[in-house]
């Protein structure tokens, strides 16, 4: 089983990765907060977008270790590590379609979407572990009190604020993220989980 479980887990890993890579190609349409964020780490500071996706990942995750580390194992590592290996390896490979009007941009923004629903629904439904957002986030609502989707509105609110500041790309594609990659993640969560629960 726990082969099964690690193989569904780096495949979820890798397609959400690619999402990543893939909506940055397109980023003048706005991206994911916390993309948002590495994006506008990576053009001030330096380093590269999937460094930056594993830096705040292990500042986070820090947070929740000492915070609620029940939400902290080896799953969490490997995904707060190998999401930013990926992200670098796609965006150094240049393996996405080129758009050559706003409509085909707008059609590859979507494509990434559904990739990062398809796999972070993926990688979840493995079971290994929770993200490192994931983790962090519960974390917080468990010291609030509050329902984790409040939780997570604030939170992105906050990452969004920060990376806005910071120069980052933010447009109208940042803020209907969310609700386009929430019903796949679910979706595709539901359909896998079945095939990785212990009997």
């Amino acid at each position: 089983m726990i082969f099964k479980q690690l193989i569904i887990f780096f495949t979820g890993l890798v397609i959400f990765a690619y999402g990543i890579s893939l909506a940055i190609q397109v980023q003048y349409l706005g991206i994911h907060p916390w993309d948002v964020l590495s994006i506008a780490l990576f053009d001030l500071i330096g380093l590269t977008v999937g460094t930056w996706t594993i830096i705040i990942g292990l500042v986070i995750m820090i947070f929740t270790f000492f915070t609620r580390r029940q939400y902290i194992n080896v799953g969490t590592f490997l995904n707060a590590f190998l999401v930013g290996v990926f992200v670098d390896m796609f965006l150094f490979l240049q393996w996405f379609p080129v758009g050559r009007s706003l409509v085909e941009d707008i059609a590859i923004m979507l494509l990434a979407i559904v990739a990062m629903g398809v796999g972070g629904g993926t990688y979840s439904a493995a079971q290994i572990g929770l993200g490192p957002r994931d983790g962090f986030m519960l974390s917080i609502a468990d010291i609030t009190g509050k329902s984790i989707q409040r939780i997570r509105i604030y939170v992105e609110s906050c990452v969004l604020l920060i990376g806005l500041i910071l120069g980052g790309p933010v447009f109208v594609f940042t803020f209907i993220f969310t609700l386009i990659q929430s019903p796949i993640y679910q979706k595709i969560f539901l359909s896998i989980k079945p095939y990785t629960t212990r009997v």
